[in-house]
């Protein structure tokens, strides 16, 4: 039994080279990593790189100074916003809600399965991880694999990592906290890369929300990793009415790209849904994700995806019995 790299939520936590269930929302920190691992385990490489922003380009994190501005209401006076204005304030309620999130554990139920060309099961692995915090970050410590807990061998790799993590030097920690803040800075993009629509209203495990609809900005050139596939993905948004956080992401690539230098090519048609859940004080969690997508390996080979991923048993500690200090 090998035990693999697996996409986690705190690469989104982050979770964060595709963009959003909702165009890009979900595949920059769910979706690109799925796809980045499938190339990763054929080729051990992740494919990197962004491109420059135009010049005079108004960026993300500007146009949410300017949304924030704009949205001050004098007395008296009610605000109506459109939708450029409440994705604005989701933006900003995500960041939030991912800052928090650094600070919960979690488990996370892994059921990938393969298929072939003819959509049947080629293979299907199950992993159940719990999500731990280790010196204030997040280690995946695996619990079972197809129903069977770690080899020696497994177990053994998991504690060297473990033991790694507990005496990183201070070069390895800024470098683990640039991946984390470069997984992240997809978001700044967002406003900037996506033209909003509202297309309706919602009522979702009893939050009503905002249904807005997300489609490329025509000529929007990305400045980060995840936000230069912003322009091949569609979708729609649930945003929660009361503070703003996503309820649900539907998201689908509607043009194939490139990943891990070619190796592997995910088609147009693929789809990611993420359903997420407030567990207080407006703090947004995934509860479910389900990807669905098929991807051209060395450009004959096709291989299908099907895999679903369920997050529970969020607890909030920073110190407790799931906090390992050194």
């Amino acid at each position: 039994m090998q035990y693999l790299a697996k996409i986690r939520l705190g690469t989104v936590l982050v979770v964060a080279t595709a963009a959003s269930a909702a165009a890009a929302l979900v595949f920059g920190p769910f979706f690109a990593p799925v796809f980045a691992q499938l190339s990763s385990q054929l080729s051990g490489q992740v494919s990197r790189g962004a491109a420059p922003r135009s010049p005079g380009q108004t960026s993300g994190a500007e146009l949410l100074q300017e949304h924030a501005i704009a949205l001050e209401a004098k007395p008296g006076q009610p605000v109506t916003l459109d939708a450029r204005e409440i994705m604005s304030q989701s933006v900003a309620a995500t960041e939030r809600s991912w800052q928090a999130r650094d600070q919960f554990t979690y488990t996370e139920l892994d059921e990938d399965k393969r298929l072939d060309s003819q959509g049947h099961v080629k293979s299907e692995n199950i992993d159940f991880t719990k999500m731990i915090l280790v010196n204030g970050a997040r280690f995946d410590q695996l619990v079972q694999h197809n129903g069977q807990a770690p080899s020696p061998g497994e177990q053994r790799q998991i504690n060297e990592n473990l033991e790694k993590l507990k005496h990183e030097t201070p070069a390895e920690q800024a470098a683990r906290l640039g991946k984390d803040q470069e997984n992240r800075a997809f978001l700044e993009d967002i406003l900037a890369g996506f033209d909003f629509r509202v297309v309706g209203d919602d009522v979702v495990d009893g939050r009503p929300s905002f249904v807005i609809e997300v489609s490329p900005h025509p000529g929007f050139r990305a400045s980060g990793k995840y936000a230069k596939v912003f322009n091949k993905v569609e979708g729609k948004i649930w945003v929660d009415k009361q503070d703003y956080g996503w309820i649900k992401l539907d998201g689908e690539i509607t043009q194939p790209f490139s990943m891990g230098l070619f190796i592997a090519r995910v088609q147009s048609g693929s789809r990611v849904v993420l359903e997420q859940t407030c567990v207080g004080d407006a703090v947004w969690v995934p509860k479910r994700l389900e990807v669905q997508g098929t991807a051209t390996i060395f450009f004959f080979k096709t291989l299908g995806i099907d895999r679903i991923l369920t997050y529970s048993d969020y607890f909030r500690e920073t110190d407790g019995p799931h906090s390992v200090s050194r």
